[in-house]
């Protein structure tokens, strides 16, 4: 079996006598989609900004390829690869597509911010964020402004901007909210595309896109996860069904 891109072993947060994050342990491995579902106010949100370095734990560690990350600020882990989206936006919404995923490329390298028109004529920049934008299925909607896409679209432009950082692995905080049957299925087969690029760990309240797009379920209740494993053994799991899943089991 190959060694996890994303190894995080007892992880635990508190603030004050609420326990976050309750001694967490899970992976996530090459190629795959591995979901994390559970009730609102399990401590998903929380423990994602742990991994994505914008809270510090009280203790256990996370490791990306192998490397502890103690010590490595939300920015320097998505120089390492680590592409969180979804949650808290950050499309510049009068910009164009290209101009957004231009800016999340320039930051995936390093460098300090320059004027902006030099950078949209940099071609060391342009053609990797274009590449970015036709495997998020928004082709031709390059020079269109943020502001105007459709709901679907801006999750799309999130998706090439996260792109743009060569990811290691996706940290996805429900993308499929706020959409339709369509919508989401369509969102979850460009997903499920992209998982041989980077593994996605995949936050979402969409059962039926989580039981399609997994490989394994972790489910969080009160902080704790109370268990992993394939679809069908979380479907069949009577506690995971006694929490949380209910009659959608």
């Amino acid at each position: 079996m190959a060694e996890p891109t994303l190894d995080i072993r007892g992880l635990s947060k508190s603030f004050g006598a609420l326990k976050a994050t309750d001694d967490v342990s899970l992976d996530l491995r090459p190629g795959e989609i591995h979901a994390l579902i559970g009730p609102n106010g399990a401590g998903k949100s929380t423990l994602i900004k742990q991994i994505s370095g914008e809270i510090a734990p009280d203790a256990g560690e996370i490791r990306l390829d192998g490397r502890r990350l103690s010590g490595v600020d939300a920015a320097g882990r998505a120089r390492l690869g680590m592409a969180r989206s979804f949650q808290v936006s950050s499309v510049a919404s009068e910009f164009t597509v290209l101009q957004n995923v231009v800016l999340a490329a320039q930051g995936a390298s390093g460098a300090t911010f320059r004027f902006f028109r030099p950078v949209m004529r940099d071609t060391a920049l342009l053609d990797p964020a274009r590449d970015c934008i036709a495997q998020a299925g928004l082709m031709g909607r390059e020079d269109v402004p943020a502001a105007a896409l459709a709901h679907g679209e801006r999750r799309k432009l999130e998706i090439a901007m996260a792109l743009a950082l060569r990811p290691r692995l996706f940290l996805l905080d429900e993308p499929m909210a706020g959409m339709g049957t369509e919508g989401a299925r369509a969102l979850g087969d460009l997903l499920d595309g992209l998982r041989h690029r980077a593994p996605i760990l995949l936050v979402e309240h969409d059962m039926d896109a989580v039981f399609r797009l997994s490989d394994r379920i972790s489910v969080l209740v009160y902080g704790r996860i109370i268990a992993t494993g394939t679809p069908g053994e979380i479907r069949a799991d009577p506690e995971v069904q006694r929490v949380y899943l209910g009659e959608e089991a």
